[in-house]
């Protein structure tokens, strides 16, 4: 086939996610919207904990974002394997070679005092900080606090490598200390001055001092697990949270571990958090994301979280679009009503107000809802891959989203291309939807005029992306819709500028010219041919010029799959208008490969214009069967050759082993087979014949001797 194949990312990506309902045994495939429509506008689709929790924190002004070296504070900054070689190569920037040697062997030691003493001839920032590290190292919280003061305490120009390292191990230190401390008041004095540690290690980061290991953004994360360990819960998640807004993963995890903690708190503890916003707005987020399940049973305690959190924020405005989908969720749509009166103009707001509006019958309040919601969601928004109902995968983008559910309503009331704009928008999240619409619900000449306006024909493939199975851009897909659809509809030159693939384009205009010389010319011995060969093309490269994007033939997706056929009954969210347009855009026949019908026929138009003795005449009935093989069709042109066709020894195999057809010295031979069945026609009445031919013979005579006479 002369298409690209169907895009290979979604084919491993279905391999990474778990087995569900599907309407194909296959790949997993995107999620239609169109499928089930009122299942479509009822559903709430989940939000993305990660876009959640960018509701949360601030950014640090002036402190760059992290990058891969960023630590987990969950593991040991001077033991975790994973960091020793980022350790080790950051250690030795702006080192002179001997003493680059000199700190590599240091390192290899455990007392930190002997550390001290070999290093006397290395600049004392970074003997001290070392000496700080292997003391740390061998669990010597107090005298690794006593080394790295010694490093803060030297005049700023003597500290150019080492200020933020030692601010930042400090911190770690003293919150070490006070782990084991059992005194109140000495503990939460030796957290304090972590916290100032680590305050001052974002300060360096921030003024430009040395900061290979980032450690400025680690320090957040460090700072929030000593504020949650003095029982801080919404300073904690304020930290973690500016940490995931610098780009640290790390910041991403502790927030799903902190709410899955806060989850874990007996009732009246978690009711006295609730109070706080930042501890609201978390746990919130985890609900309306299903953070931790999806599509199976509710956690136990899930209910008695709702009713907490719900109790926890009457009067609350800030997060009153997220407790509106929260309650929407749940299935409460008067307190999903109640929460959305205080829930401002935000996308989710908006989005919440449609679906109340269709629940109560008001789709014109609905749609004016929809265009709100679409207006009120960036673009760039992304709530993540998800799972639908029945299985299929959804790149859910919520303005993609908002705008493929009001493009339903734009069907149903019949603003077929303003539907069309709403899904094709979405590019490739909705394209099997918007596909749909161009190729059964618009007409021919609308499709038309939209892609000439609109679509401009995207650069073609580069060979290697070709070999690396890039998908063709969207826009390209549309425009091989259109050309295959003009090509069924048999506007065959205007069809050829649509194809991005020269090769397909090629095969096209080969089929085209066949078709009009076979309909045009006047000799059965050329028409017969050009039949039979554009049968021939249309069979093998039918999918590329001829096939449905979608059902029957599913060249979206390469005819390798079938996503289920393709009926529409009138009805919720379906108008007799799309019914009537829908059918009559179906293909014929209505099968699926539905091209193999039409090339099939094409050589039984063929042998319309063979004589019946002749071998050609059996082969392309032969080819046409082979072509519907398995089909009720098949028999139709086996009975056709067994009435009309010659001998031919291979038609024992007939439909599975066919020769090619000689067209050679048709035309004569259609002659002689003509003159052959007059003969046989006249054959029972042969005396009858040649008596009837002697009398005209004679009268003929006796007619030309009288008007020799008469002259």
């Amino acid at each position: 086939m002369f298409v690209s194949k169907w895009p290979r990312h979604l084919l491993c990506l279905s391999l990474s996610l778990p087995l569900g309902t599907a309407l194909a045994c296959g790949p997993d495939f995107p999620m239609r919207l169109l499928d089930n429509r009122g299942a479509t506008l009822g559903q709430l689709p989940e939000t993305e904990f990660g876009n959640e929790i960018t509701r949360l924190g601030q950014r640090i002004p002036g402190l760059k974002d992290a990058s891969a070296l960023t630590y987990n504070p969950d593991e040991s900054y001077y033991a975790a394997p994973t960091d020793q070689a980022a350790r080790d190569k950051a250690e030795q920037l702006g080192l002179t070679p001997p003493q680059q040697a000199l700190v590599g062997r240091l390192r290899q030691l455990s007392d930190a005092r002997e550390v001290e003493a070999q290093g006397a001839g290395l600049p004392y920032e970074l003997s001290f900080y070392t000496a700080g590290a292997v003391a740390f190292a061998a669990g010597d919280h107090e005298l690794a606090a006593a080394y790295l003061r010694k490093v803060l305490a030297l005049p700023s120009e003597l500290r150019p490598l080492r200020s933020t390292w030692a601010a930042y191990s400090l911190g770690r230190a003293l919150y070490a200390l006070s782990l084991d401390d059992s005194e109140p008041l000495h503990r939460a004095q030796l957290r304090s001055q972590a916290i100032q540690a680590f305050e001052q290690a974002r300060q360096m980061s921030i003024e430009g001092l040395s900061d290979p290991l980032e450690l400025g953004v680690a320090s957040l994360g460090e700072q929030a697990r000593v504020a949650k360990a003095s029982g801080d819960w919404n300073g904690a998640i304020g930290l973690y949270a500016a940490q995931n807004l610098h780009g640290s993963a790390v910041g991403y995890s502790s927030l799903k571990q902190v709410a899955s903690e806060l989850r874990a708190l007996p009732s009246e503890q978690l009711a006295q958090q609730l109070q706080g916003k930042p501890v609201q707005t978390l746990l919130t987020a985890s609900l309306i994301s299903r953070l931790g399940w999806s599509f199976g049973d509710q956690p136990s305690g899930e209910k008695n979280l709702i009713k907490l959190l719900q109790n926890s924020t009457q009067g609350s405005l800030e997060n009153a679009d997220r407790l509106a989908a929260l309650n929407y969720q749940q299935g409460d749509y008067a307190q999903t009503q109640a929460f959305l009166e205080h829930a401002g103009d935000s996308g989710l707001a908006w989005w919440l107000r449609a679906k109340l509006a269709l629940r109560a019958g008001d789709k014109s309040a609905a749609a004016s809802a929809y265009a709100q919601a679409a207006k009120a969601f960036p673009q760039e928004e992304s709530w993540g891959l998800q799972r639908g109902p029945d299985g299929d995968l959804e790149s859910l983008q919520p303005r993609c989203r908002v705008e493929g559910e009001s493009a339903i309503l734009a069907l149903e009331r019949g603003d077929y291309l303003q539907a069309f704009e709403q899904l094709y928008r979405s590019q490739d999240v909705y394209w099997f939807d918007a596909a749909t619409v161009a190729e059964r619900v618009l007409t021919l000449d609308e499709l038309k005029q939209y892609v000439d306006a609109q679509v401009p024909a995207p650069p073609q493939l580069s060979d290697e992306d070709r070999a690396n199975y890039v998908p063709l851009p969207v826009a390209a897909r549309l425009r091989n819709l259109l050309g295959r659809r003009m090509m069924r509809e048999g506007r065959f030159d205007e069809a050829l500028a649509y194809f991005a693939d020269l090769e397909v384009r090629g095969a096209a205009q080969g089929y085209g010219e066949l078709r009009r010389e076979a309909e045009s010319s006047w000799l059965p011995g050329s028409r017969a041919p050009a039949y039979y060969w554009a049968g021939t093309l249309a069979r093998d490269h039918g999918m590329e010029f001829l096939g449905y994007e979608m059902a029957p033939d599913f060249a979206s997706l390469d005819g390798g799959f079938s996503l289920g056929g393709d009926a529409l009954v009138a009805g919720d969210f379906v108008s007799a208008g799309e019914v009537q347009r829908h059918q009559a855009s179906a293909a014929q026949p209505d099968e699926r490969y539905h091209y193999r019908w039409v090339a099939a026929d094409l050589a039984n138009r063929a042998a319309d214009f063979l004589p019946h003795t002749s071998q050609a005449f059996a082969a392309v009935l032969c080819h046409a069967a082979t072509w519907t093989r398995g089909s009720e069709q098949e028999k139709t042109y086996y009975r056709r050759y067994v009435a009309q066709g010659p001998y031919v020894w291979w038609a024992e195999n007939f439909g599975s082993q066919c020769q090619a057809p000689d067209f050679s010295g048709i035309n004569q031979r259609y002659v002689t087979q003509a003159v052959g069945e007059v003969r046989a026609q006249l054959r029972p009445y042969k005396t009858w014949v040649t008596y009837g031919g002697v009398g005209v013979f004679v009268a003929a005579g006796l007619w030309l001797i009288s008007r020799r006479r008469k002259a």
